[in-house]
Formats: C-alpha cells, structure tokens, sequence
C-alpha cells in the first residue's frame, strides 16, 4: 500500500495550537521575514518543547514549524533554497523527536502534520489575509510543488496547507498535489466573516473542489476569529461529505498600528465553543495565534468527560 492509502484520519479528534505566539510567549524571538522559522535552527529544543506541552496537554496531531518556510522568505532573508528545504526537513524531525519521546511513555496515536503556508506567508506583508498576488498561476503550483517534493522525502504523515486566502490559491495546491500522487494533505482556509474566504469567495466553493480530490483527506478553517465557525461549518458541510477541522484564532484581535494583541482570551470560554464546533459537524477542533496548551487541555478535558 502507497502511503496514501495507509493514510486514515478517522481517530484525529484534537489538533494542538499556535507554533509561533507560544515560542514567542516563551521568549523566542519571531521577528523578521522568516517568523518561527528562524526558532528550526537557533532554537530547536524550544519548539520541541512547545510539541510536547501540546501532546502532554491531549492533542492527537502536531502541525511542524515550518508555515514560514519557503525558498522565497529564504531568499529575503538572505538564505539559500538548500537552507529552505534544510528547515523544512529539520521541522519534521523536530516533531518526530518529541512524538517519539511521549510515545514511549503514552503509547497512544498521534499524527504528525507538515505545515505549509500560503504564498502570502512568503511575502511578509500579511498577503495571507487578502491573497491579492501578482504571481501566474503557473508559478504559484511550482511554489507548493517544490514544498511538497522536499516532503516527500521525509516521514510526516500528511501534509498541512494553512491559511488559504484564496479560491486561486486552493486551485494551485490541487494542481502542485497531483504531481506527487502518494502525499495527503488538508487544506485549511482563513475567511473574513462566516460565508466568505479573505480574498471574497464563498467557502462552499472550496468544499466542492476538493470534494472529488483523493488526496484533500480533509478541509478546514483556521486563523480566523471563533465567531465565524458555526455559520462556516453550516456553509461548508453543504459541499463536501470529507473531514472538517476548525482550529481558530484565540478571539484576540491583532492592532497592526500598535503591534499588540487586545481583547479577551479564555481557555475554557474556548473550550465551551468547541462542543458547539463539534456538534455542528467538525471532526478535528484545535487552535491556531494565542492559543496555546491551555486551550487544547480545557478541550480535551470536555472531549473525555462527554460535556457536550
């Protein structure tokens, strides 16, 4: 059997949460073009901390560090696309490591999830949340594909592409998976209120391309504020009949002008929106910016004692 078809997601219940907030809240310096990525190669015990809290804390799936790497954000930081495909590498290990460790105390499932981020991810200029490029399509499927044949090579389980501004950009990693025919992945998209993508779309058109797509395993919302997921969901599950999994901001909103996060952020408040997300159909509940083991361990704490 191809790695695909061993590929069964039916048991992912809990995702973990942010990479990136959480290394920085640890004291983890994220700044520049390259965010959490530049933590693969100065700091890689604090991310295989953060993977640990995160199963310590109940999550079933670990998402790597890696949704800032790209030969692109490489390039501007003054790296080489060997550099790149290095983190990329480096990232899986690095979650390896520590799946490997806990499960030699807990032996129990847990899957592991190469994160990729979009092409605005690469620019560093917040693309990601409107996915207005000047780029070919053309280009755009070779951004990913290259991504994908660097993981190819490595044992991640599948493949995550996160924070999907856009209906074009979705179209571009269907075509990049094709090329590689044995790698699954889910796509995950971030929308800007509860119908519509960032860059305008109705999410149901996202479910029904990929609904005929074999190696789309799963669809999904994250990087988007938690009171949009009931109507998202409702919306979604009337295209595709494949596995949903939501993992939202914290319900903290970022001041770009003050470059400070506001707002109320509560563990158990999340916690108590999840009963809702699983209830209305989501098979995988996590957390995406400011949220942190808290959060997943007040879910998992709910998932065990049945309080939904």
């Amino acid at each position: 059997m191809t790695p695909l078809e061993q590929l069964n997601i039916s048991g992912l219940k809990i995702l973990d949460g942010a990479m990136a907030t959480e290394l920085e809240h640890r004291g983890c310096d994220i700044t520049g073009p390259l965010w959490s990525a530049r933590v693969i190669a100065d700091h890689p015990d604090a991310i295989v901390g953060v993977h640990t809290d995160y199963l310590e804390a109940g999550a079933d799936c670990l998402l790597t560090a890696s949704y800032q790497v790209s030969s692109k954000a490489f390039a501007d930081a003054g790296l080489s696309s060997h550099d790149a495909d290095e983190a990329l590498r480096r990232s899986v290990a690095l979650a390896l490591s520590a799946r490997d460790r806990y499960s030699r105390r807990v032996p129990r499932r847990v899957w592991i999830a190469a994160s990729l981020g979009p092409y605005g991810a690469a620019l560093h200029n917040g693309a990601e949340y409107h996915g207005n490029y000047l780029i070919p399509f053309d280009e755009l499927v070779e951004f990913h594909k290259h991504r994908l044949e660097v993981l190819s090579g490595t044992n991640a389980d599948l493949v995550a592409f996160e924070t999907v501004p856009s209906l074009e950009e979705a179209r571009a990693i269907v075509e990049a998976l094709r090329s590689l025919p044995n790698i699954g992945a889910w796509i995950s998209f971030t929308c800007k209120d509860g119908e519509h993508l960032a860059h305008g779309e109705p999410l149901r058109d996202c479910g029904s391309l990929v609904e005929a797509e074999r190696q789309v395993v799963a669809v999904g919302i994250n990087c988007t504020h938690p009171q949009w997921l009931d109507s998202l969901l409702a919306d979604l599950k009337k295209t595709t009949r494949k596995p949903i999994i939501v993992y939202p901001n914290s319900g903290e909103l970022w001041d770009s002008e003050h470059r400070c996060w506001s707002g109320p952020s509560d563990s158990d408040d999340f916690a108590a929106r999840a009963r809702q997300w699983y209830a209305s159909g989501a098979q995988a509940v996590g957390g995406c910016c400011r949220t942190g083991p808290g959060h997943i361990r007040a879910i998992r704490d709910r998932l065990e004692s049945a309080v939904f």
